[in-house]
């Protein structure tokens, strides 16, 4: 998922408006942060950057599925074996990732990590699996069989072999959260870009809007439309980020949970709304429906806008998006 951010100012003041702007770039959860804050002072402004960093150093010890010590893991050894008592936030997140995969009907699953060994993109050279492989990983994929025990607070993976993962949610939920204690340290305006899934609330020192460039598909580093942002999120998926050409065919890194197989007729959505965790679900949940059902799911919920780039570079926008939006010509 990849947002360009519109934030080069380390530090600048406006005399009109007695605020100061401070951003903290940085590495978490495996992708780049970078954290602004507005503030009345420069003091109040790096606390809140300091506590919106270690708020997401916490959550990233809870939800990592490589560190090995964390709720996640031990949920994942334990799959098939017995349940795991978790912290309330996490028996959370695991409930609202369910309640998506009940809404978009299994096109996003939280246990699709069972195939992550099958198309690890990250290596160097990446082959197509073999089809008894994706089989025998899919079986594995379920969300249903994820059980959840409120009285307890416990998960439990019904299925050795089962694996959960919140590549697809973690980075969203953990901007939310950033934004949260950012704010109760003082910072009255600010944006949270976690690794392109951001959120952003208040204004600029001078009063305007934060500006959110969405990448360009055919274009390294290139601005397609800028879009202006207050007190929402704005989230894409994209098929230019981790991907292996095979064939002459792009594989990227976004995996169909009912396939086993990358999808291969998209190349980016975007999800606005005011929800950075909903939005990182639902761009790939999208992404994975496809441009007609996708789109049509976009526009069955409330509050929520999207931007669909297929294959041939045609650009599609959701039914009541702001109509600034569709000026995305540079």
């Amino acid at each position: 998922m990849r947002i360009i951010p519109f934030i080069f100012i380390l530090f600048c003041s406006n005399l009109s408006f007695a605020q100061v702007s401070l951003s903290l770039d940085t590495i978490l959860m495996g992708s780049s942060f970078t954290f602004t804050a507005v503030a009345s002072d420069k003091s109040i402004a790096n606390n809140s950057l300091q506590a919106g960093l270690s708020e997401v150093q916490r959550i990233e010890a809870i939800i990592s599925s490589w560190q090995p010590d964390s709720e996640t893991s031990l949920i994942n050894k334990n799959a098939g074996i017995r349940p795991v008592k978790v912290s309330e936030e996490l028996f959370e997140l695991i409930r609202r990732s369910k309640k998506i995969s009940e809404l978009s009907n299994g096109y996003f699953d939280i246990s699709f990590a069972a195939m992550n060994d099958l198309w690890d993109f990250s290596k160097e050279a990446v082959t197509k699996p073999y089809d008894e492989a994706i089989g025998r990983a899919l079986s594995k994929v379920d969300y249903q069989k994820i059980i959840l025990n409120r009285d307890d607070s416990t998960v439990f993976l019904k299925e050795k072999g089962m694996r959960i993962g919140f590549g697809a949610i973690g980075k969203g939920f953990a901007a939310n959260r950033a934004k949260m204690i950012m704010m109760e340290a003082g910072a009255e305006g600010g944006v949270v870009n976690a690794g392109g899934d951001l959120i952003s609330w208040g204004a600029k020192p001078d009063g305007s809007a934060w500006n959110v460039g969405i990448q360009n598909p055919k274009v390294d580093n290139d601005v397609l439309m800028w879009i202006p942002s207050t007190n929402q999120a704005i989230v894409t998926s994209g098929n230019y980020e981790k991907y292996v050409d095979i064939d002459g065919v792009r594989y990227c890194h976004i995996l169909n949970p009912k396939t086993g197989w990358p999808v291969v007729n998209m190349k980016s959505v975007t999800i606005i709304c005011p929800d950075a965790e909903l939005a990182d679900a639902l761009s790939t949940t999208v992404f994975v429906l496809g441009r007609i059902d996708g789109m049509d799911f976009i526009n069955q919920l409330t509050g929520v806008e999207g931007i669909i780039i297929d294959e041939n570079d045609d650009v599609y926008f959701s039914a009541n998006i702001d109509s600034n939006y569709r000026r995305y010509e540079k």
